[in-house]
């Protein structure tokens, strides 16, 4: 049980980081997070990804540059639903060894002493830190934990959102993109499953637009807003 909810807990803020730091704060600065609130994300990215935030926001910056035409890195109508789907975190570690674009779209991120010295230096050796750690916790289960924490975002956001959430879902916006809100309740992937609410309108950090929707990276947005930790 206490794995479970570990894994549970591990993996969830893993997708709070991804949705609120890397994709909302990073790429399209539509929230400013406090230096505290934006390095412990950084750091946790650092410990279950080993992702770059460089690279990740000028990933997706050229992504909405060049949405699901032949440039747009990981768009499934241009590489197909399958190849995105269950191999797109290969997509995105081959746009990432394009300096030139990392440089021209990856400005304004991250670059000082730490991320210099170790986060971008270094980037393989949190994810190492997190099987001692898994392992000292428990045992030969935390090897079975750190497998589904390292293939938690290459599946849920290289493979779902950038394939599904330009493949199959409902329209609330005729954006010129192939963009669909995958599912409504946005929870399980941080609120990014409302994706063509999104494309809609990327400079803004609340993802929801009906009513019935949730979008539940939002809700811990308006949280740290609260605590005086963040501002829209």
């Amino acid at each position: 049980m206490a794995e479970l909810l570990y894994l549970l807990l591990t993996t969830h803020f893993t997708i709070i980081c991804v949705t609120v730091y890397l994709h909302r704060s990073q790429a399209h600065k539509s929230v400013i997070l406090s230096p505290v609130i934006s390095h412990i994300m950084r750091f946790w990215l650092w410990l279950t990804t080993g992702m770059i935030t460089k690279e990740w926001v000028a990933v997706h910056r050229k992504h909405h540059r060049f949405c699901d035409h032949e440039q747009d890195p990981h768009s499934p109508q241009v590489h197909g639903i399958a190849k995105v789907l269950f191999n797109g975190s290969y997509l995105y570690y081959q746009a990432t060894k394009n300096i030139a674009d990392v440089d021209a779209y990856g400005k304004q991120t991250p670059n000082d002493w730490i991320e210099q010295n170790l986060y971008t230096k270094h980037k393989n050796i949190g994810i190492i830190l997190l099987l001692i750690f898994n392992l000292l916790l428990f045992n030969w289960w935390g090897l079975a934990i750190w497998v589904v924490q390292m293939i938690w975002i290459p599946f849920w956001a290289a493979g779902v959102i950038n394939g599904l959430g330009h493949f199959v879902g409902y329209r609330n916006w005729s954006t010129k993109d192939y963009s669909r809100n995958i599912f409504p309740f946005g929870i399980l992937i941080g609120g990014e499953e409302l994706h063509n609410n999104h494309h809609n309108d990327p400079k803004s950090c609340r993802l929801k637009n009906k009513w019935y929707e949730i979008d539940i990276g939002y809700l811990y947005i308006k949280l740290f807003v609260l605590l005086g930790l963040a501002k829209i």
